[in-house]
């Protein structure tokens, strides 16, 4: 079982803002940047919990950080 559960887009792009992150566009998928890392999003609901896992891993951030975030 995940530790991170799915969870919407939308959820997912407010919680990586706190983390520092910014749109850098949008389309079938969105894409965010702290200026060194780049993020690929998908847009649906709920984005499926491996997927948002690796995400924030490549994010740099544990999966309580980000729970902290949401």
């Amino acid at each position: 079982m995940p530790s991170l559960p799915g969870i919407a887009h939308l959820a997912a792009v407010k919680a990586l803002q706190k983390a520092g992150f910014k749109i850098a566009r949008q389309g079938k998928h969105i894409v965010m940047t702290d200026g060194n890392r780049v993020l690929t999003l998908p847009r649906h609901n709920p984005i499926n919990a491996i997927t948002m896992g690796k995400i924030v891993r490549d994010a740099g951030l544990t999966n309580e950080d980000f729970k902290r975030l949401l």
